[in-house]
């Protein structure tokens, strides 16, 4: 991996951590005040619909589509023909999220209907979920807008305050939940309906921040429409079944949703909270190693520099293998000790701890697939091949569909959670077949041999950790708040003590240059002040 892509992927990180460590506050906050119970059953199924549409047609498909064709347009045209095609990308995305905006508060009621059947023998329960459907809509529309500028942004280069925006999201929602949520009772509304309006603030936040930076960088916007435009059409060409390609991972979601509203009361709750604590490091990593790579990756498409190419996306898998196969175990060994800390508290009881814990156990294994898919899928984009990933998408989806269908069955909701983290990992496995054919290799055996070291590393982790855990589980028997936090920071230290001295050992490069740039920002080059 370059400097430069391990640089920005720091930067990214940096950011990530401030907003992941926000959204473990709000699941905190909106834990302790309320629960898992019908509430945020509610609030999970609502928010399923915008977060969905979201996915398809903003984040997923507008990252892909769109920073591989801008970057391009930049890398040969110039400024002024980029700022044109990031206005005409806008304003078609405030056409049609608008539209899709004003269909679905039309039909929420429908909608809500199809996704939680089960909810009408709830008395009010369905009910709810349509106002905050309804409510949230619109976080659809701004998200998009965000997304596109956060495209711009990190194609020229810019990734600190694009990765900090979704930091807005969560601090819009602590505030509501804190000082909305106890008004809402005297205005006739329940007290969830203030986490719905913090959703839509939280989008029109993520604009905000990264506004004054791109104008800084000469961005001027202008009420023009162009579906003439070649650059734009090239973008809805490859959005279109981009919005299919990228929403593997979410349609799984929705498909977990549906079937977690006909097990016990509180699954679908104790699956959204294990889903979100397992995107922590999936933010942190994946992502931040993901959006760094993009624009060198459609440098390199750019000008057809395939060896440049495989060497950008083998540089980055072996970083996200070497940041998230750690993760993925250090996940499941303290799932439970990690939801105790974080959520334990108020409404949020031992059993649903125990549930919550159980859920992100399984889902943890997906964890590596997710984080590879954002690197190999925006790949085939930036190669201006959007049929490939359709066809790999479909073909998990499918797959997750017939896991879940028979693992409800013999575990319950925890089957919902597993058979989305092996659909995962056949999505990445088979886009990254295909892309290592499409590129003539991606430096598989020294790949390969990276990552069996990292999993024997990863492995001698976990047990330092769970040995740890368990000893103080013995010792620390008060379950006081200040006693769940000395073990699960111990278990950590325990466990990366370990991962370090493994790693040394067993001469990871990987763990090397991730060491080195942590060192580098924590102290100064000799020299500076």
């Amino acid at each position: 991996m370059s400097s430069r892509l391990a640089r920005s992927a720091g930067l990214i990180s940096i950011a990530a951590m401030a907003s992941r460590v926000l959204g473990v506050a709000r699941e905190a906050v909106v834990a302790g005040i309320f629960g898992a119970g019908t509430a945020v059953d509610a609030f999970n199924v609502a928010f399923r619909i915008p977060n969905l549409l979201r996915d398809l047609f903003a984040e997923g498909a507008m990252t892909a589509a769109f920073v591989p064709t801008f970057t391009r347009t930049l890398t040969t045209r110039g400024r002024d023909d980029a700022w044109r095609l990031g206005n005409l990308v806008i304003n078609a995305l405030l056409m049609a999220t608008g539209a899709l905006v004003i269909v679905g508060m039309l039909c929420a009621a429908p909608l809500t209907q199809a996704l939680a059947p089960k909810f009408a023998s709830v008395p009010g329960k369905l009910e709810l979920t349509t106002d905050l459907t309804r409510v949230m809509l619109p976080f659809l529309t701004t998200v998009a807008i965000a997304v596109a500028m956060m495209g711009m942004l990190n194609s020229l280069n810019r990734f600190f305050i694009p990765a900090l925006s979704p930091a807005m999201f969560n601090v819009a929602t602590i505030a509501a939940a804190v000082a909305l949520a106890p008004l809402m009772p005297s205005v006739g509304l329940p007290p969830i309906m203030a986490i719905a309006i913090g959703t839509v603030a939280g989008g029109l936040g993520q604009i905000l921040l990264q506004w004054p930076v791109l104008r800084k960088e000469g961005f001027r916007y202008r009420p023009a429409v162009d579906f003439r435009n070649p650059e734009l059409r090239e973008v809805l060409r490859l959005m279109v079944p981009g919005t299919i390609g990228l929403a593997a991972v979410q349609i799984n979601v929705l498909v977990n949703t549906y079937l977690a509203t006909g097990q016990q009361e509180g699954a679908v709750s104790w699956l959204g909270y294990a889903f979100r604590l397992m995107y922590v490091p999936i933010g942190l990593f994946g992502v931040a190693i993901a959006t760094a790579a993009l624009p060198e990756i459609s440098r390199h498409a750019a000008v057809q520099d395939a060896p440049a190419m495989r060497r950008t996306i083998a540089g980055a898998l072996r970083m996200m293998l070497m940041l998230n196969v750690p993760a993925t175990i250090g996940l499941m060994v303290l799932a439970r000790p990690i939801v105790g800390l974080l959520l334990e508290r108020g409404a949020f009881t031992p059993i649903d701890t125990e549930a919550t814990a159980a859920a992100l156990m399984f889902y943890a294994p997906g964890l590596v697939g997710y984080s590879a898919v954002k690197i190999a899928s925006p790949s085939f984009y930036a190669l201006r091949d959007s049929r490939t990933p359709v066809i790999v998408s479909v073909m998990a989806v499918l797959a997750n569909l017939a896991l879940n269908l028979v693992l409800v069955r013999q575990i319950g909701y925890r089957g919902l959670a597993l058979g989305t983290a092996i659909a995962a990992i056949f999505n990445a496995a088979a886009l990254l077949w295909l892309l290592r054919n499409r590129l003539d290799g991606l430096e598989g055996r020294r790949t390969a041999v990276a990552f069996l070291k990292i999993l024997v590393a990863s492995a001698l982790m976990g047990l330092a950790a769970h040995a740890m855990a368990d000893r103080l589980a013995v010792v620390l028997r008060d379950g006081s708040e200040l006693a769940k936090l000395v073990r699960v920071l111990a278990a950590i230290s325990a466990g990366v003590l370990a991962l370090v001295i493994s790693a040394r050992l067993l001469r990871i490069h990987e763990f090397d240059e991730a060491s080195r740039r942590v060192l580098r920002r924590i102290a100064p080059r000799r020299g500076q002040a």
